[in-house]
């Protein structure tokens, strides 16, 4: 109490002066000044990566930054036509409910798995087996995500051999201004939508920590469609000095979907809410480690050492047949019949090591990367086991396995690059990328000659690009390359279907490139990223019909011709109104693209049919992604409309639908989606959506495996609300 009183007292007498002076005395001029309005425009929601990235080279690509925090995307639901909204010429197929899976391709791929792309959490590779099965079965929760990146197949010398490019999702890092710091995120929605994210993270000294557990609950917009998902991660990072530091990161995602079945058409039209299936179900579940070292070894000089893994499984037990074959208990038993049992064991091992290095050559400041990845991959795929005639989710086995499968890979990638700014302005970037390895498949099929599954399959490619960039001025850059790409023949390629089916023992993996030439510019809080892009896709797996000495026909699986892909991406986005507090700004993301088969055959029953000039499935000519933001101080509303024009089902491009649902064109498609996002204070905020909001009936895809042939109703009108605190 004394010290409180002294220091009082002490404040006022050195405060008593000011008091006491007259306003005689005050020498000082007062003005009142007038009032100044500071107006600013936001630059757009997509930002292109840098020139430079950490030590991966940049200029001379289309490349897509997106910061989940500045958009009002659905990020409970991880919806892609939200979050990937500005992305032009994505093509998404949704098959395992919201939330489950992202499924995306560009540039006429297959978007199934995302497995035509070079799939990558915080920069770690989880493609679940680049050679045997690339699909990307690792599954992220929206809620952790800062920011998504994307490099198209330009990319491909960098990040590997996948004609799609590059799609990093980058998790949220942890607060190092503060010890300790909590996130938590709570969502509830349509059809018993409920989720939770909570994380933690800090720093203390020299150590930095971050991580996170998720779980969510879904009953599904069809009928047994429920989906049970969690979620772990954890991260550590050690500064050793200013210069080294050294992480390790540990990742999960898991979930058990409950299958609904393909429906026919008929079906579809009636009720595309119904299932066909009660018994099926569909549950990966996968962990991915990583340990990372970066060293600055000088101020020229970056050393990158990354070496991670993806491993785990991805488990189906179900009745695999089409819409039309109902699955109802035997008349006589009463029972149901046996269903199918499938489970892939992934081990899937890389190290990718990258040295950057900044130096002066001919005058011309030079970065060059070389670098090199080992792959190291053992897939034990397990197929057509007999399991319980039960309706739980439950894997096990009556009978052996049918097929008891190895796919083995050892693979090692040299590459280098060299990124030359000629002049001020103009940058080139030649790069080259040697891959050599060997894949082998053993196991056993029942039923067939053991002579004819051994599989050798060697990689060897040499692949080369360049790209290059021209800076007009500070707004306005032109852009364009070509890049060599290839992509190994997975195990589905080799394994036949039947008894009747033959593989082609000379499979040769496909190859092609990836070319665009593109301008973007930023002008006043308008961007605008154009570009024409040709994708040439050599080696196209699919059946011929040939006869065999005995004069019957039989099933060949082989290369059966090319394809190319051809069109225009269009971004354009700006601010429409800025009026104080209150600002309006709308975007197009809009794609034409022409994919077409060239020398090409495949079987049409009985008979092989040219199909040189039809379109490839799935492959729509017109996409396009158009909405407008309301901000009115820390509130925001997006209204987007998106539209997918018509696709085809086969490489037949089968006009009129089949009874079962199987073959046939997938009507074009356009849906209305509503979200907002209310930034309370600084530590808490509320997200809204209203998913298509006119509850319009579509589906995306026929697919012609996994999860079964036929149509694949998306979700209808569906909401959802998050509330998240940050403390």
């Amino acid at each position: 109490m004394k010290f409180v009183i002294n220091t009082s007292i002490a404040c006022w007498l050195l405060a008593w002066p000011c008091f006491a002076q007259s306003p005689e005395s005050d020498t000082l001029r007062i003005q009142q000044l007038r009032t100044v309005e500071v107006r600013t425009s936001r630059p757009g929601e997509v930002h292109s990566l840098p020139d430079q990235q950490g030590t991966y080279l940049m200029a001379g690509r289309r490349t897509e930054l997106i910061r989940l925090a500045d958009t009002d995307a659905d990020v409970a639901q991880k919806n892609p036509r939200q979050l990937l909204a500005r992305v032009p010429g994505v093509f998404i197929y949704d098959m395992d409910g919201s939330g489950n899976q992202i499924n995306v391709a560009t540039r006429g791929l297959d978007a199934h798995r995302s497995w035509e792309m070079n799939m990558r959490y915080n920069g770690v590779l989880t493609n679940s087996d680049m050679y045997g099965y690339p699909a990307s079965h690792f599954s992220p929760p929206g809620e952790s995500l800062e920011r998504i990146e994307m490099v198209r197949g330009t990319a491909s010398l960098q990040y590997g051999a996948q004609f799609g490019g590059m799609l990093n999702m980058v998790s949220k890092q942890a607060d190092t201004t503060r010890r300790f710091s909590f996130e938590s995120i709570a969502s509830i929605g349509s059809y018993g939508l409920r989720s939770t994210y909570n994380a933690v993270g800090g720093r203390v000294g020299k150590l930095t920590y971050y991580g996170y557990a998720y779980w969510r609950h879904a009953d599904g917009y069809r009928q047994n469609s429920q989906s049970d998902a969690q979620a772990l991660f954890a991260s550590l990072r050690y500064q050793a000095s200013s210069r080294l530091s050294i992480s390790a990161e540990l990742a999960r995602s898991t979930y058990v979907y409950h299958i609904p079945g393909p429906l026919t058409d008929s079906m579809f039209r009636a009720d595309p809410r119904q299932a066909t299936r009660t018994r099926n179900y569909f549950s990966p579940d996968i962990w991915v480690p990583s340990v990372r070292a970066d060293w600055q070894l000088s101020n020229q000089t970056r050393l990158q050492l990354i070496t991670s893994a993806v491993l785990g499984v991805r488990n189906s037990v179900l009745i695999d047949a089409f819409a039309t074959v109902p699955d109802v208990p035997d008349a006589v038993t009463g029972q149901y019949r046996q269903r199918q049992v499938d489970s892939d064991h992934f081990n899937s091992f890389t190290t990718e090591a990258r040295l950057l290095h900044q130096f002066q050559l001919a005058g011309m400041a030079t970065t060059a990367v070389v670098g090199g990845q080992l792959m190291h991959n053992d897939l034990h795929r397990q197929q057509l086991g007999k399991g319980t005639t039960g309706s739980d989710y439950d894997m096990t086995l009556t009978a052996p396995f049918g097929r008891d499968l190895w796919y083995y890979t050892r693979n090692g990638a040299f590459f280098a690059e060299m990124q030359l700014k000629v002049t001020p302005r103009l940058t080139l970037s030649p790069g080259i990328r040697f891959e050599h390895g060997l894949t082998r498949m053993r196991g056993v099929i029942t039923n067939y000659d053991p002579g004819n599954l051994p599989n050798d399959i060697r990689h060897q490619f040499v692949l080369l690009g360049i790209s290059g960039q021209y800076r007009v001025n500070e707004a306005l850059r032109l852009y364009g390359g070509i890049s060599q790409a290839y992509r190994p023949v997975i195990f589905k390629d080799i394994i036949p279907a039947s008894t009747y089916e033959q593989v082609d023992k000379n499979l040769r993996d496909a190859n092609g490139y990836n070319a665009e030439l593109g301008v973007e510019g930023r002008w006043k809080g308008v961007h605008v990223n154009m570009s024409l892009f040709d994708v040439l896709y050599r080696n196209r797996m699919g059946t011929l019909v040939q006869t065999g000495t005995d004069g019957q026909p039989y099933t060949f699986r082989t290369t059966i011709g090319d394809s190319r892909s051809q069109g225009v991406e269009v971004l354009l986005e700006g601010q429409v109104l800025n009026a104080g507090r209150l600002t309006v700004s709308g975007f197009t993301s809009t794609a034409f693209m022409d994919a077409r088969y060239i020398n090409a055959n495949v079987s049409a029953g009985t008979e092989n049919r040219n199909v040189t000039g039809n379109q490839v499935e799935s492959a729509p000519r017109f996409t396009s992604r158009n909405g407008l933001t309301f901000r009115y101080r820390t509130a925001s509303l997006t209204a987007q409309y998106s539209y997918v024009g018509m696709t085809y089902s086969d490489a037949l491009n089968t006009p009129v639908v089949t009874a079962n649902g199987a073959k046939g064109p997938v009507p074009a498609y356009g849906v209305w989606d509503l979200n907002a996002t209310w930034r309370v204070t600084p530590w808490l905020h509320v997200r809204g959506s209203v998913n298509n909001l006119l509850n319009s009936q579509y589906f995306t895809k026929r697919p012609l495996f996994y999860p079964g042939p036929g149509v694949w109703s998306s979700d209808g009108r569906n909401a959802v609300l998050s509330v998240g605190i940050k403390l």
